[in-house]
């Protein structure tokens, strides 16, 4: 009876619920708390040997020019619109042609105790003085050995010794979803450490083709620039260079470069002060489904030749425009933005083997490859649309190239479009832009360009080389009826 009743019971019934739910309840709990990492031993280890690095410029001049005159004197804002490639903006100072000092703030840190020390190549970019603070407060002024423009990397000294420094981690062993932390001065807030996770590898961003950088959603800040990315070994796997913001603060993408990039670097400029690397002398793209089609492909692997400058190593070992890259000195190319790092890392002088698809078959070239030079462009000047031009089947109105235009082309043939309707407008092409070729062919003259087009059937898509600026682009359009 007592069995029974005690059974039977709502109350005991209602008790064990309880005690099942605070059972659950505690393992959830508990699992989840297993689960997080512990960036406390990270933070107490590594901490020291962050830096942070204040730059001062002397600069000439009005802020009269300035995007934001009325903007305060404020050393973070200033690293941030520095690394954008806006002017310092100083406050008062500076007016009516005066010198003033502008300044901004970063981060760093020591990779050895004799004082050598990694930061982002924006952060110390045209630096006047570069004053570095540790964590135990203590200030020097720095030495730059070199920046690398290229890959945002910079090296710079300070004089001293048994300094704390950081151990290298290797960057390849990294899995998207793996805990990564920062430590860096955001917004001056020296030695302030923040966590995520990788977001994604390998991530090539627009005029970065030289850096396969970590994508994470470590919050980054202004003042974070230069700062290490550590994994949960405490071994630093990247520097922190770029975040994606529309409000200057961070959304959640942030971009690392990774750490065995940055070493290379560093010991090349402690060596010889500055980077060597290989060129080829080539515009290259990204092979998209419409361009493979166009150029008869089955898949979209490769690096597109858009472009192959006169005199250049590619010119004189047979690449032309319209060739497909596979393969660069046994290293097979995926995308475009694999090329370039594969020919930035080769030596200057060595001959290698490039696979290319052109015209639906497969060929071998031999290169040497050359070493890459300053930077420097011509830009093609635009024309007025000629009188009673008609616009062509895919809407472009065109002109041929004046002389003098063609050698700014360094003597190449091409066409200045003067009017840009229709499917051409709708791929993005505009006035003042310069068509070279279409798909394999060479362009020649209006009317030949034309007749070319004429023979494309109606719903088949053909790539039109063009040039803007010193940019040479495939771009794929639809012929409609």
């Amino acid at each position: 009876m007592f069995r029974s009743l005690f059974l039977d019971s709502s109350i005991f019934k209602s008790w064990i619920l309880k005690l099942v739910i605070v059972t659950l309840a505690g393992v959830s709990q508990f699992a989840y708390a297993e689960g997080l990492p512990d960036f406390t031993v990270l933070a107490e280890k590594q901490g020291p040997a962050v830096v942070n690095i204040s730059i001062t410029q002397v600069m000439q001049g009005s802020n009269a020019g300035m995007p934001f005159p009325s903007m305060p004197d404020d050393p973070n804002l200033q690293e941030f619109f520095k690394h954008f490639g806006i002017p310092g903006i100083p406050g008062a100072p500076g007016q009516g042609g005066q010198e003033y000092k502008s300044q901004s703030l970063g981060s760093g840190f020591i990779i050895s105790a004799e004082g050598y020390i990694l930061t982002n190549a924006h952060v110390v970019n045209e630096a006047d003085e570069v004053l570095v603070k540790l964590s135990d407060k203590r200030e020097f002024k720095a030495k730059i050995i070199g920046a690398d423009k290229r890959t945002d990397v910079a090296l710079i000294k300070i004089e001293a010794t048994n300094l704390p420094k950081v151990t290298i981690g290797d960057p390849s062993k990294l899995k998207v979803g793996e805990w990564v932390a920062a430590i860096g001065s955001p917004f001056g807030l020296e030695n302030t450490m923040t966590a995520g996770i990788v977001s994604a590898k390998g991530r090539a961003l627009p005029q970065e083709n030289y850096v396969p950088f970590i994508q994470t959603d470590v919050a980054i800040n202004p003042g974070n620039s230069g700062g290490p990315l550590f994994n949960l070994a405490g071994e630093v796997v990247g520097i922190n260079s770029q975040i994606y913001s529309r409000s200057g603060g961070s959304m959640g993408l942030s971009f690392s470069i990774p750490i065995d990039v940055a070493i290379d670097i560093s010991n090349q400029l402690k060596a010889n002060g500055k980077i060597t690397r290989g060129w080829l002398g080539v515009a290259i793209q990204e092979l998209t489904k419409e361009l493979a089609e166009s150029f008869g492909m089955k898949n979209t692997n490769g690096a597109l030749i858009a472009g192959v400058e006169k005199g250049g190593p590619a010119e004189k070992g047979g690449l032309e425009a319209g060739d497909v890259i596979t393969k660069f000195d046994g290293k097979v190319i995926i995308t475009s933005s694999d090329l370039p790092r594969a020919v930035g890392a080769s030596k200057p002088g060595k001959v290698v083997p490039v696979e290319i698809l052109r015209k639906g078959a497969v060929k071998t070239l031999n290169l040497s490859v050359g070493e890459m030079p300053s930077d420097g462009a011509e830009v093609a000047q635009t024309n007025k649309p000629p009188a009673k031009a008609e616009p062509n089947k895919i809407g472009l109105t065109l002109k041929e190239l004046t002389p003098q235009q063609k050698k700014k082309l360094n003597g190449k043939n091409g066409l200045i479009v003067a009017e840009s309707t229709g499917a051409a407008a709708q791929a993005g092409i505009r006035r003042g832009d310069v068509i070279l070729g279409l798909n394999n062919s060479e362009t020649q003259s209006v009317e030949q360009f034309n007749k070319q087009i004429n023979a494309v059937a109606a719903g088949k898509t053909v790539a039109v080389l063009v040039q803007r600026a010193d940019s040479t682009l495939y771009v794929p359009i639809k012929v409609t009826k």
